[in-house]
């Protein structure tokens, strides 16, 4: 017999084969001399190249001469690989090939003894089993390659290692495709070549199936990237026929995995792998986590196909290892807890191919059930960006079997975990996309498509458009009224918004008048004691003493009391709230200790009827807390604080939202107490926590980074502040984008502390150009636009425009007795801006007769306890006095002298001394100056 022999047909080279690192490593092996691996198992999934790679390297070994003999057998069953073996041992042993068990035996007898080097290719192994007792043992001038779907730890050790096959990576993808249209004299335009290769995830069986079938019906890569994008064709009806296959492949794309599912349906825990890759076949192929797939919604439907037998969490877990043993899914993780599920978007298309139009239903409805119950109750960009991706994902599969039944939870579900993760313009974005989806498979009446339009104008008024919010819900109350009549609830609740999003939008008036009419359609529908009515009327109350009626608020409030237990007794939860807001208008009112009292009696009741660990027990508590501080007990307010936060701590947890705004009490008590390192440390530590718990996007922790600004500025550091504030904004511009409410926020806080140190005319100037914006955002009477003004005003003084700072307070004046009142507290807080400003121009007795009239009516309207009032007899003692100047002098670290003022008191000249200090200023010192 001569030698080299080669038993078996290697498969034909692919056309525009590509060069891949797998067979780099197959080389590697070898050339590792003595500590060769005897046997290298390429593992992955269908289509990915597999046999084309063994094929390539054994063609390589034969041409160079490197084996003396070479096996090529196609390994699908036990009996073919026996077949294949035998033949090699009737042909180089000398078998009796009669008795192919013996001969297969002999064959590997001889393998094992040979000094002539040989290669055995076992291609497609189906199942590990089947080569029990027939790997090729040990020997040093043998090579084993193997090629299979299967990763199971049989497959490894023993002298075999695992050489994992993935996907094509870009560039040989796009390579590929641009090779193979050049031999049929195409050329393609590179972005939709690289969009194909996209499309198609980079598989290589799909990538060679896809052109040869656009080729044949003569598409371009985009009018064939159309076809696969419409969801209505299959796979079968996007690749070619059995017979127009390319590269003599056996299996189209549609059909290449059916073996592999099958075998992991059989193994065990049998017949639980396929109903489960059904459920993942509509979710996110980039991650679905296991807590999805293991779900009591999920188990549910596995049990319902092995007979109604109970399935567990281990069951479901054991079934994806199986569908990861056949390659068909990946684990990212194992079992622990975050661990996520991959599988491929073809395998999930194929997979669904399969599912006539019922089981389609059926395994939408079990993903939708399966996502809602795996939401993560802290929904952050974390776990709670996975579940929306794949609630996502739900609905491009689904299309409108998942609006059937009406507007999908997971839906309204998405838009709500984008908002509580902060991402106001993403959460607009989704709400636009579902009222058009609503309108198109509901139609625009339906009760559901008229609910997401809420969703929608709501979050556009999270936004930033708050007016643009309230005349949009008037458009709905409308169609409410229409479709639902005046008293279905649904049109209740319109009324409510209506008065809600007027509160947001700085609206006072319209609010009171628009929560009047609330009451008045609650008192006509439901009538006068029931619960939605009186809660009306506590907002009624609340409302009015918003708007600067705090008589009559107090008064509202007092009968509501009274309704409330005669309704509902002295014990129920709402008669207790009602007298919670009865002690804060009492402490807004100036009657701090009473409001203390208050509250101390109310926690009394709280404690017997609710227990301790009652959240309202716990904002009892905290309520008494920011009283006692207000009272000026600000050590024992603090005190209150931390035992409550301990209390938080114990019965939520410490990544609870009251217990992280707990901590953001303490801070501000700190504060108060004059311990600001203190404070800002407590805020730090605090940020730190809300960035891990909330992520580095919500509004909770981009709320304690603007506070952390003010704080840091206040005590000292301003030029960090202003640093700080600038990092704030960039931040804010990116996740809420330019027009949102906290941008402008941001904005205004910027200009504020560039004025804070030192940079007056530039404060001026920002506010300026804040000030046409929230004119062109949020209107010119919504609250944040004339506190710009005010503002503004301020530091066009402080830069020494005092004549210019009096004409802007006084229009600002008209503008807040049009739209507030002349009884609210900014309208009376711009007469004090105003008599100041007069005084600080020289004159002094018109500023202290301007202070003694608004005395008069701060008398009036808040009561002589509140605290407006001691700091209005203040500042009119001091203009009736000689005015007294404060200037802060120091030298700076050349030597040169500085200096800083007027300050109207010895305190602010001494916190700015802080910063003098910071910037390595010596000598510093308070200079009086009197008229």
């Amino acid at each position: 017999m001569s030698w080299p022999q080669r038993i078996g047909v290697i498969p034909e080279r692919a056309s525009c084969f590509q060069h891949r690192g797998v067979v780099d490593a197959l080389d590697a092996a070898v050339a590792r001399g003595g500590t060769a691996v005897l046997c290298q198992v390429l593992s992955g999934t269908g289509g990915v190249g597999k046999t084309q790679l063994a094929a390539h390297y054994a063609r390589r070994q034969w041409q160079s001469g490197t084996v003396d003999l070479l096996v090529w057998a196609t390994a699908g069953n036990r009996d073919a690989i026996i077949s294949a073996y035998a033949r090699a041992g009737a042909q180089v042993a000398g078998a009796d090939g009669h008795d192919p068990e013996e001969a297969a035996r002999d064959f590997l007898a001889w393998l094992e003894t040979t000094a002539r080097p040989w290669l055995v290719v076992l291609d497609d192994v189906a199942d590990p089993g089947d080569l029990r007792g027939l790997w090729p043992r040990r020997n040093p001038v043998g090579r084993v390659v193997v090629t299979t779907r299967r990763r199971d730890a049989v497959l490894t050790g023993s002298g075999r290692e695992l050489v994992p096959v993935g996907l094509f990576t870009p560039e040989e993808a796009t390579a590929y495709l641009n090779a193979t249209l050049a031999e049929h004299g195409r050329e393609e335009d590179p972005e939709q070549v690289l969009r194909l290769a996209q499309d198609l995830g980079f598989l290589p069986l799909a990538l060679a199936q896809a052109v040869a079938y656009l080729i044949d019906r003569g598409l371009d890569c985009a009018s064939y990237r159309r076809r696969f994008a419409d969801r209505r064709r299959t796979l079968a009806d996007i690749m070619p026929e059995d017979g127009a296959l390319p590269d003599e492949q056996r299996r189209t794309v549609a059909a290449t995995w059916s073996l592999s599912v099958d075998l992991a349906d059989r193994l065990r825990p049998a017949g639980l792998a396929r109903p489960l890759l059904r459920v993942a076949s509509v979710l996110n192929a980039n991650g679905i986590p296991t807590t999805v797939l293991t779900s009591p919604p999920a188990l549910e439907y596995l049990g319902a196909h092995i007979g109604g037998r109970e399935v567990d969490e281990e069951d479901a877990h054991d079934a994806l290892h199986c569908l990861h043993r056949l390659n068909l899914v990946d684990l990212a993780g194992g079992d622990v807890p975050g661990s996520r599920v991959r599988i491929h978007a073809l395998i999930q298309r194929a997979t669904r191919d399969q599912l006539d139009s019922a089981e389609f239903d059926r395994v939408v409805r079990v993903a939708e059930r399966a996502l809602m119950h795996a939401w993560p109750e802290i929904d952050n960009g974390g776990s709670g960006g996975d579940v929306r991706a794949n609630a996502e994902a739900l609905h491009t599969h689904a299309g409108a079997r998942l609006w059937r039944d009406g507007a999908p939870v997971a839906l309204y579900q998405v838009g709500r975990s984008l908002g509580r993760a902060g991402l106001a313009v993403s959460a607009t974005q989704h709400w636009e996309q579902m009222v058009a989806d609503a309108r198109r498979h509901l139609g625009p009446d339906h009760p559901d498509t008229l609910t997401v339009r809420v969703a929608l104008i709501e979050w556009r008024g999270v936004s930033g458009d708050r007016m643009g919010t309230v005349n949009a819900l008037e458009r709905l109350l409308a169609d409410r009224l229409r479709v639902l009549g005046p008293d279905h609830p649904d049109t209740l609740i319109a009324h409510a918004l209506i008065a809600d999003w007027r509160e947001k939008a700085g609206d006072r008036m319209g609010t009171v008048r628009a929560t009047e009419r609330l009451l008045a359609e609650r008192l006509r529908v439901l009538g006068p004691d029931h619960p939605d009515t009186l809660a009306a009327r506590a907002l009624v109350a609340e409302r009015r003493g918003s708007a600067g009626d705090r008589a009559g608020a107090m008064r509202e409030l007092k009968e509501l009391l009274a309704e409330r237990l005669r309704v509902f007794g002295p014990d129920h939860p709402d008669t207790l709230t009602t007298r919670a807001r009865i002690a804060e208008r009492r402490g807004q009112s100036g009657d701090r200790a009473g409001a203390v009292r208050e509250l101390e009696e109310l926690l009394a009741d709280r404690l017997r009827v609710l227990g301790p660990d009652h959240p309202d027990t716990l904002a009892s508590r905290a309520r008494i807390a920011e009283w006692r501080g207000q009272s000026g007990d600000r050590a024992g307010a603090v005190v209150a604080a931390q035992e409550l936060l301990a209390d938080r701590v114990r019965v939520l947890g410490p990544d609870h939202p009251d217990t992280l705004m707990a901590r953001a009490v303490i801070a501000e008590q700190c504060r108060r107490a004059g311990d600001w390192a203190g404070a800002v440390r407590a805020l730090e530590e605090l940020l730190a926590d809300r960035v891990r718990v909330l992520g580095p996007d919500h509004g909770d922790t981009l709320s304690t980074r603007a506070l952390i600004v003010e704080w840091r500025g206040q005590s000292g550091d301003r030029v960090g502040a202003v640093r700080a504030a600038e990092d704030l904004l960039a931040e804010q511009r990116r996740v809420r984008g330019p027009d949102h409410p906290d941008t402008l926020g941001a904005r205004a806080l910027l200009a504020q502390r560039k004025g804070a140190a030192g940079d007056r005319t530039g404060a001026a100037e920002a506010l300026e150009h804040l000030l046409a914006d929230r004119l062109r955002v949020r209107g010119p009477d919504h609250p944040d636009t004339l506190a710009t003004r005010a503002r503004l005003a301020e530091w066009r003084g402080a830069a020494g425009d005092r004549e210019g700072a009096m004409r802007a307070l006084r229009e600002l004046l008209a503008e807040r007795l049009r739209v507030l009142g002349p009884d609210h507290r900014e309208t009376l807080a711009t007469r004090a801006s105003i008599a100041e400003t007069r005084g600080a121009a020289g004159d002094r007795a018109g500023a202290a007769r301007a202070l003694e009239e608004l005395l008069v009516d701060r008398l009036r309207v808040l009561g002589p306890e509140h605290r407006d009032i001691a700091a209005t007899r203040k500042r009119i003692a001091f203009w009736r006095a000689g005015q007294v100047r404060y200037y802060l002098r120091w030298r700076a670290a050349d030597g040169s002298p500085q200096s800083m003022g007027p300050f109207p008191q010895a305190a602010t000249a001494r916190q700015a001394g802080v910063w003098a200090r910071r910037g390595g200023g010596t000598g510093i010192e308070v200079v009086a100056e009197s008229d």
